[in-house]
């Protein structure tokens, strides 16, 4: 008998057809196809390779950069935390990566390295995140800075994050955008401010590039869950069953006797469990799909199983594929269930889990 342990089947059929929907929503815009993460655990190098019209893709550190260009990737790469180290300067000029600077450590280490070429810089500005970015009132000096520097080149790139492009209804966004356009008024500077929730909900923010991950990946960046027409998921992560027992009513099941039968029942025990990436705080009754059904999730994910209630009357049989999340399945419910978000769903997805590629 062969069952299959955890498999992530990747469609890139599904990437490609994202990508061409998000172009769509956008269409005056370059992408920066965001890829960092392992490309949200569907692989780097994969992902970058299936996306050959991209304009440009983004990463948050160099060595995901350099991954890249080990896998023969020759489109422009962006280093979304910028570099870490005046030595990585040296490997930025030599892979022609260009980086995000957000500190005056940064503008300070590339306006005194001595390159032979100059740099592509992206300049971040906090409008109201204040995570990474200068401050506004600092943006005059870095922006003389940057384009009086032989080590920079002249078409610097303007950008900001916002906060609350989830949410349609913030105020926030508005202002954190009023804010960029004031700042950014007096330069003819290509800007960049939409992630994938802003590529949805607020057009004005497209500029012109844009920054989607989580939408190319078909999964939904808005908050309650709430599903994207016109976007497919690129991951289906299924397991096998691998035991099926009746247990009668008042018999517990799993560590802790966290849950109890109130009738006689059937359980399946599924090959997945939080080594694999399956949410270890995903809640009883949370979807799993089966020969064509939703079965809830019962009592502790554990390691290497989760179990399910199948019914007083079931036929499932050991070896049938079960579907944690994906293709029928909606990852954002799953993750909803597990008082989770889809982007840690994804990016957890461990080294053991075997990927195929959709037929």
């Amino acid at each position: 008998m062969a069952l299959h342990t955890a498999t992530a089947i990747i469609d890139l059929s599904a990437l490609t057809h994202n990508y061409q929907t998000i172009k769509t929503l956008a269409p005056k815009a370059k992408v920066l196809a965001v890829l960092k993460a392992n490309g949200y655990g569907h692989g780097l190098e994969r992902i970058a390779k299936a996306l050959p019209n991209a304009d440009a893709f983004g990463v948050a550190r160099i060595d995901e950069a350099l991954a890249l260009r080990a896998a023969g990737i020759v489109q422009p790469i962006v280093l979304l935390e910028g570099f870490f180290a005046d030595s990585d300067i040296a490997i930025l000029a030599a892979n022609n990566f260009a980086t995000v600077i957000h500190n005056q450590q940064q503008l300070s280490a590339i306006l005194n390295a001595k390159l032979e070429q100059p740099l592509k810089v992206w300049l971040k500005i906090d409008t109201g995140m204040h995570r990474l970015g200068i401050n506004p009132e600092q943006f005059s000096q870095f922006y003389q800075a940057l384009s009086q520097s032989p080590n920079v080149q002249k078409s610097l790139v303007l950008m900001s994050h916002l906060g609350c492009a989830d949410d349609k209804t913030a105020s926030t966004t508005p202002k954190q955008m009023a804010l960029f356009d004031a700042l950014c008024a007096d330069s003819k500077l290509e800007k960049s401010l939409a992630n994938s929730a802003a590529v949805l909900c607020w057009p004005e923010s497209h500029y012109q590039w844009i920054r989607p991950g989580l939408l190319l990946y078909g999964v939904s960046p808005l908050p309650q869950a709430e599903t994207i027409d016109g976007v497919k998921p690129v991951m289906t992560l299924q397991s096998s069953l691998i035991a099926v027992r009746e247990i009668a009513a008042g018999e517990a099941v799993g560590y802790g006797g966290a849950w109890v039968s109130k009738q006689k029942t059937t359980v399946g025990v599924i090959a997945i469990g939080y080594g694999d990436g399956y949410p270890r705080h995903a809640q009883n009754g949370t979807p799993v799909l089966l020969n064509g059904r939703r079965v809830p999730l019962i009592g502790r994910v554990s390691m290497d199983m989760i179990t399910v209630d199948l019914g007083q009357h079931s036929t499932d049989k050991i070896g049938d594929i079960a579907t944690l999340w994906g293709k029928g399945l909606n990852i954002e419910e799953i993750a909803q269930a597990a008082t989770s978000i889809p982007y840690e769903l994804l990016c957890n997805i461990s080294r053991r889990v075997k990927v195929q590629l959709a037929q």
